[in-house]
């Protein structure tokens, strides 16, 4: 019963992470991947709405076959001199 339950979505504040490996070595713009992500893990109820991104880390990876995509989230913790 309780592992056909989805979980809850957050709605706290977020810190992301993403790693990039791209499949071959053709030039891409790293900016160009965030949107499609975030709807994704939106649209899977990772949280409520993708605005509760606070923090935002992206590099690429190396290049491995196949290419992937590697994902942290962990609760954002506000910095000194942030922006409320």
């Amino acid at each position: 019963e309780q592992l056909r339950r989805l979980p809850k979505p957050t709605s706290a504040p977020a810190s992301v992470e993403i790693v990039l490996f791209p499949p071959d070595n053709r030039i891409r713009d790293l900016d160009n991947y965030n949107k499609a992500l975030f709807d994704a893990l939106s649209h899977a109820g990772v949280w409520e709405d993708d605005s509760q991104v606070k923090r935002m880390l992206v590099e690429w990876g190396p290049v491995i076959p196949e290419g992937k995509v590697e994902i942290t989230i962990s609760k954002y913790e506000k910095t000194a001199g942030a922006a409320a």
